[in-house]
């Protein structure tokens, strides 16, 4: 989507669900960047899919794009992906466009997730894949590896859904402002001299205007958590699945999403050009089946669309944007 743009853009929903790793395996993500990190996008990747496509679930093929982050807002190691998720997909005869919203595949995706990614990680070791140093390395022998995974199974996953993206453009927006995004922007730089670096960062444990504060690091620690976020050569972090994976067919399978989106849109009921009026030789008695919460009038009903959704009879006044927190 970030090459294709507007052109991959569907006229539904989207959500945005985020992939986490626990710290225990960021760990030793840092010692392996290119494997854990490629672990992480196939795990995360394959939940999705493989919920989606569930018959009891929702029984569809879908598309979504994958966005690896590795930092913290304080620039610490934490690596995450953030999914872009259209909020439906094409059933698998492919008759049909399904919608759906985000709840139809939280409860499961933790646990899911999880099991994918600890089994990736077993395979990974076996195959001698992975480095481990300093503290890690007794890690190499399989008998402590095994043991190291252990609590990782009864530990909590974070999977979870962020609000929902007000409508196509607000996703365009969205790519174009974080695809290549760094562990830190300058605007979040307030001072940097020989003593010190200091920057805005917001703590997560709290909630309202007391969560962004700042910090101030000696210039080695801030040079050092800075070349954390460094990713190996060649390594792609935005990735594309599904219905939107790269292929000689990507294009004709978008357009016919767009054709099935179409067929599946309720059709818009005519728009009056007067409001509607009572016989002569009746009275008016009746509510009005859609009454204005101020005055009481009838309202008319000019267009229906889903949540998330932009509307076609666009205002001719201009939009307030809307800031998405996508850190």
């Amino acid at each position: 989507m970030a090459g294709g743009g507007k052109a991959e853009l569907l006229e539904v929903p989207y959500f945005h669900v985020v992939f986490t790793l626990p710290p225990r395996i960021g760990a030793v993500a840092y010692q392996n960047k290119a494997v854990i990190y490629d672990l992480l996008f196939k795990a995360s990747s394959e939940t999705l899919l493989t919920i989606a496509a569930d018959p009891k679930r929702l029984g569809v093929k879908i598309g979504f794009t994958s966005i690896l982050h590795t930092w913290g807002s304080a620039m610490t190691h934490h690596p995450h992906a953030h999914m872009i998720v259209p909020g439906g997909g094409i059933s698998l005869d492919g008759s049909k466009w399904i919608s759906c919203s985000e709840d139809f595949l939280l409860p499961v995706l933790s646990r899911l997730f999880r099991g994918k990614m600890l089994a990736m990680l077993k395979t990974a070791h076996e195959a001698g894949r992975l480095q481990f140093f300093g503290t890690h390395a007794h890690l190499a022998h399989k008998a402590a590896f095994k043991s190291w995974l252990e609590p990782l199974y009864n530990t909590k996953w974070h999977v979870h859904a962020k609000r929902p993206f007000a409508g196509p453009e607000a996703v365009l927006a969205y790519l174009a402002r974080y695809t290549h995004r760094v562990a830190i922007s300058n605007r979040r730089l307030i001072k940097a001299d020989e003593t010190g670096v200091t920057f805005r960062y917001k703590d997560y444990r709290l909630e309202g205007p007391g969560r962004y504060k700042t910090m101030t690091v000696a210039p080695g620690e801030f040079i050092r958590r800075f070349m954390l976020h460094v990713l190996p050569k060649g390594f792609h972090r935005i990735r594309h699945y599904g219905l939107l994976a790269s292929s000689r067919t990507k294009a004709d399978t978008i357009e016919r999403a767009r054709e099935l989106i179409k067929l599946a849109t309720p059709p818009q009921p005519p728009r009056s050009t007067r409001p509607e009026e009572a016989p002569a030789n009746t009275e008016a008695t009746d509510k009005p089946i859609h009454p204005c919460p101020c005055c009481g009038g009838r309202m008319v009903i000019i267009e229906t669309f889903e949540a998330g959704c932009a509307p076609r009879n666009r205002p001719t006044v201009m939009l307030t944007a809307i800031r998405i927190d996508t850190s």
